[in-house]
């Protein structure tokens, strides 16, 4: 299990990354614009990162022929789900936290990229106590 420090350090890292990819390409573009970027980005300060990660869906113990998909999945260990909408909805805090969830994750991050100030675009969740202080 990864500590307190360990997920804010890599969250900080994951925070300026996302702010560099606004700072250069503003707001207004495609989800899959923003997600390739910040991709390049995290690779480039020495992240792990996995993009469109398949998540199963099971009910009642059986896998369905359905699947989710993590948009990124830093170091193994947290999610980051990106938007480009006009407004971020209860719906997409919900998606993240059922992500999260699923694959077991504790932290994760909601990153809408259409908006003039990213810092008001970003939601963070997390699914263990210990992450909360």
């Amino acid at each position: 299990m990864k500590t307190q420090e360990e997920y804010e350090i890599i969250g900080k890292l994951i925070l300026d990354c996302t702010f560099e990819v606004h700072k250069e390409l503003g707001s207004g573009l495609l989800e899959s614009v923003y997600e390739i970027c910040l991709l390049e980005e995290l690779r480039k300060n020495g992240l792990s990162v996995k993009s469109q990660v398949k998540l199963p869906v099971y009910y009642k113990g059986k896998e369905l022929d359905k699947d989710f998909y993590i948009d990124i999945l830093v170091e193994d260990y947290i999610v980051i789900e990106l938007m480009a909408v006009e407004v971020l909805l209860p719906v997409h805090e919900v998606q993240l936290v059922t992500y999260m969830k699923l694959a077991n994750i504790n932290l994760g991050f909601l990153i809408n990229f259409n908006v003039s100030l990213l810092k008001s675009g970003i939601r963070r969740k997390v699914n263990n106590y210990f992450l909360a202080s």
